[in-house]
């Protein structure tokens, strides 16, 4: 079989693309990243809720600021899908956001004014939206050997562990200094610092991941296919399927809005919250390696779980039971997990390699404009009464069940 085009970020080494490391190995070192990144941006998406609330945000500025977040995280991945499929320079376009990323985190802990606070809130979002198409295309690469189910619910759990001490580094700053932001997200420069370095290694080790999908038989195109042709089309159950996704978001929390709640009510003190999100992101981890191995048996029937999760979020979250609101958290760090997992893993199962940047894209910003609505929806809908936010997320939930199941029914038919 003729190998594929080697990526122009760097020449072909004369010992093959993956130069020693297996599939696993490859996947492992890249959840390594993603740990120390997750380390740093998880560690201040703990606190964002709160650090808005002590500049004097409402809740609803709260919503629709991490909302807008969320939406630059995925909806400009509309552009940056295309453009890395495009220039085929994956590891540049990963590099960058990361960079950005490490860059961004440690400036929110220096600012007293909202409106910057707010800036560098959505700023980080958007090192997320330069590098995830071109990370998740490279990813899938390798999950090609290793089970795409089982491949990025690995990945997403290594994501977890860095996304569970962040938090907690973030909390014992906070307690030590008395609730000084500053120190508590300074010192998160060092994780960036440590990943945008092993990520550099692994680009030099493996310049063009594609060689792992072609050791498995599925050869990828010289370059993509020409605007207009029928090979440029995403295929149909691709885009019923991101409709789905589309409504399991617009009626899922923030967890800004949830922290925001936590805090406000007086049910947990701000040095507590990045404690339970971290609790939440093991939660999460659990939850991507279930659904992960589910996917890899049962197929994309197992993703009924994220309507059910994403309805009790907020009938559990937002009551003032300690408790309950606790194990809301956690449903929420469940749901999450299913979205940053499962969903990737059915996007690269659906599209052709040559496709698959600009797959990613399209899918991140139709979850992006959800995000955007989701995370707005309940931050008004929490300042006017939460039995109604209740209510109309189980409605949401309710259609998507619906959604799902069509799906399923496009997926099953052959396209004509």
């Amino acid at each position: 079989m003729k190998s594929a085009r080697a990526s122009p970020d760097t020449p072909e080494p004369p010992d093959g693309p993956a130069r020693g490391l297996s599939a696993w190995r490859f996947v492992v070192v890249f959840g390594g990243v993603s740990l120390l990144m997750d380390f740093v941006y998880e560690g201040a998406r703990s606190v964002t809720g709160p650090l808005l609330a002590h500049l004097g945000a409402s809740a609803a500025v709260v919503g629709v600021v991490t909302g807008a977040g969320e939406a630059a995280a995925l909806g400009l991945r509309l552009a940056s899908g295309p453009l890395a499929d495009r220039s085929r320079r994956f590891w540049a376009w990963t590099i960058a956001g990361y960079v950005l990323t490490a860059v961004t985190v440690p400036v929110l802990g220096l600012t007293g004014v909202l409106w910057v606070a707010c800036t560098l809130v959505i700023a980080e979002r958007v090192g997320k939206a330069v590098r995830s198409p071109a990370k998740d295309t490279l990813l899938s690469h390798a999950t090609a050997g290793t089970g795409r189910g089982r491949g990025f619910a690995v990945h997403e759990a290594m994501d977890q562990v860095g996304a569970l001490i962040g938090p907690l580094t973030v909390a014992g700053f906070l307690a030590l200094t008395g609730g000084d932001y500053a120190p508590a997200l300074g010192v998160l420069a060092l994780p960036g610092v440590a990943a945008v370095a092993l990520l550099l290694w692994l680009r030099a080790r493996v310049p063009d991941p594609v060689g792992y999908e072609t050791t498995v038989g599925t050869a990828a195109p010289e370059q993509s296919p020409p605007a207009g042709s029928r090979e440029r089309r995403l295929p149909r159950a691709f885009w019923a399927y991101a409709v789905f996704t589309a409504a399991t978001l617009t009626g899922f929390a923030t967890f800004g809005v949830l922290s925001y709640h936590l805090v406000v009510r007086h049910l947990m003190p701000t040095a507590m919250v990045p404690v339970l999100y971290a609790a939440a992101m093991a939660a999460d981890a659990v939850a991507a390696l279930a659904t992960g191995w589910l996917y890899d048996r049962l197929g994309a029937q197992v993703l009924v779980v994220l309507p059910l999760l994403s309805a009790a979020v907020p009938a559990l979250a937002f009551t003032d039971t300690v408790g309950a609101a606790v194990a809301g958290a956690l449903v929420w760090g469940a749901a999450v997990g299913v979205q940053e997992s499962t969903l990737r893993a059915t996007v690269a199962d659906l599209v052709p390699v040559g496709r698959r940047a600009t797959a990613y894209g399209v899918f991140a910003g139709i979850m992006g404009a959800a995000a955007l609505t989701g995370g707005a929806l309940v931050g008004v809908l929490y300042d006017v009464s939460v039995p109604l936010l209740i209510v109309v997320v189980a409605g949401i939930q309710v259609a998507a069940l619906v959604l799902l199941w069509f799906t399923r029914a496009v997926r099953s038919t052959p396209a004509h």
